[in-house]
């Protein structure tokens, strides 16, 4: 599939009825643009070459009904980094669905909120009766960059971030696909898994490092749970099964996901190329994890690390004002998980009282002992769910942390790690944030030194557009570079 037509495709909300999640910092943008020498304050590291894409929702089309952030269209934003400046460029991701849609000049699908409510196939044609929209994260592994929607197939994407259409790896890809898969840097594979709303419930991958889906197998779950991340270490998969639960039967009279502790909450160890009855499940007390950092095993151990909700409630939910559903957000704190493989227990601790998510690492050190975590955080009282105002990292084998604040007129996105290719320690590199403003309603890609990040930004480029808000981006550096 071709994506872009050569004319800038241009949006069309206007946001008629006043809708909470297409309104301020979540408003999207209506042009596609690409412009070079975007302006710097301060002072780039000279050996940061390559680009930072951020991944997420941006309706074209006035939406059917009520809109929900986790239902726009994906849109990718990129800012290049190369000896002649600095570029940003944005392009939708040309889901079949928004190809429909296109053609009819309006939206046709309805949100997340009813999931059920599939639209007129005459109207759909090949697209099928639920989009894909691709707006949740973007990865790079053998060669194909992927974007990904939990609720689908990944969409392949190319550099330059024209659409070329759904991957399902073959024909090896039996279902959707989680939009975090763990990548080896040690093997090149990548791990992957895909919940679903009906049976089978879960899914779990092995792809190799040549891009071959090789391993693929059922595993048992008594309920359909929102599973949104799952750690990996150098032998196992690990799965966090969390009361978060897929509510169909109360559809329309309730939230689309349920909190039920009384079900109880596990921890999954799978071999990584293990079958289904080589998964060993841990009890542990009732909790949800959106977002781990990593994980990895000493002998019989296994830690996990990543931010936990007590009782999480994030609001798919057409029967309930959006207004009522910013007053329940609860907010995630960073754990630490363990698995006792030898005495058959499991538990967790708290790490941390401060707030926040969207949990990053240097990836080198994905499925090994981490000790520099980064997190998006809250130090700006008032905030909601997602809206973080902070930059924070943690050194786990000093215990130290530190932050920096955008202030109270700052948004922060999810930070992502640029490797320094001249470091030889984990944290010698850079964090890259989008951080919105909302006093001037401009964007700036902020670059942070990762081994100082209470010093601020060395750098901020300018982009030339705001971006909304979004969900989860990488780094792909320069080849050669």
């Amino acid at each position: 599939m071709k994506s872009n037509p050569k004319a800038p495709l241009v949006g069309r909300v206007v946001n008629a009825a006043r809708q909470p999640d297409l309104d301020g910092i979540k408003a999207p943008v209506a042009r596609e643009i690409d412009v070079h020498d975007c302006p710097v304050s301060g002072t780039l590291p000279p050996r940061l070459r390559g680009s930072f894409v951020r991944n997420g929702p941006n309706p074209m089309f006035e939406p059917v009904g009520r809109y929900n952030v986790l239902d726009g269209d994906g849109m990718l934003h990129e800012v290049a980094f190369g000896d002649s400046g600095v570029r940003y460029r944005n392009r939708w991701i040309m889901s079949r669905g928004l190809a429909a849609e296109i053609a009819h000049g309006r939206a046709i699908y309805p949100g997340l909120g009813s999931v059920l409510s599939f639209p007129d196939p005459a109207l759909t044609g090949d697209a099928g009766p639920v989009k894909n929209p691709a707006n949740t994260h973007v990865i790079e592994h053998a060669g194909r960059r992927l974007a990904l929607w939990e609720g689908g197939r990944p969409t392949e994407v190319t550099a330059d971030l024209e659409t070329v259409g759904e991957y399902d790896f073959g024909g090896r890809l039996e279902g959707a696909m989680t939009a975090h898969p763990r990548l080896d840097p040690r093997t090149g594979e990548m791990l992957a898994f895909g919940y679903s709303l009906f049976e089978p419930y879960l899914r779990y991958h092995v792809v190799d490092a040549d891009g071959t889906l090789s391993h693929s197998v059922e595993l048992d779950l008594p309920a359909p749970v929102m599973m949104h991340d799952f750690v990996m270490t150098e032998h196992h998969a690990v799965f966090l099964d969390s009361p978060l639960v897929f509510d169909l039967a109360g559809l329309g009279r309730g939230p689309l996901v349920r909190w039920m502790p009384e079900r109880g909450a596990r921890i999954g160890v799978l071999p990584r190329r293990g079958g289904p009855d080589d998964i060993r499940w841990f009890d542990v007390e009732p909790g949800h994890v959106q977002h781990f950092w990593s994980g990895w095993e000493d002998g019989d151990r296994i830690e996990l690390l990543g931010s936990r909700y007590d009782a999480p409630d994030f609001g798919i939910d057409d029967t309930t004002e959006p207004t009522e559903r910013a007053a329940k957000d609860e907010n995630a704190r960073p754990a630490r998980f363990w698995v006792d493989l030898s005495a058959g227990r499991a538990g967790w601790e708290p790490m941390d009282d401060l707030e926040g998510d969207f949990n990053r690492i240097n990836p080198a050190f994905d499925g090994v002992r981490v000790r520099h975590l980064y997190m998006s955080g809250f130090t700006v009282p008032g905030r909601h769910l997602g809206d973080f105002d902070a930059i924070v990292a943690y050194d786990t084998s000093t215990g130290g942390r530190v932050w920096w604040s955008a202030g109270p007129h700052g948004h922060v996105g999810e930070s992502v790690f640029a490797a320094d290719p001249e470091g030889t320690g984990e944290n010698d590199g850079w964090l890259l944030n989008a951080v919105h403003y909302d006093d001037r309603d401009a964007t700036d890609l902020v670059v942070l030194d990762a081994r100082d990040v209470a010093a601020g930004p060395v750098a901020a480029v300018h982009l030339p557009q705001r971006l909304p808000f979004g969900f989860h981006a990488n780094w792909f550096p320069q080849v050669g570079g």
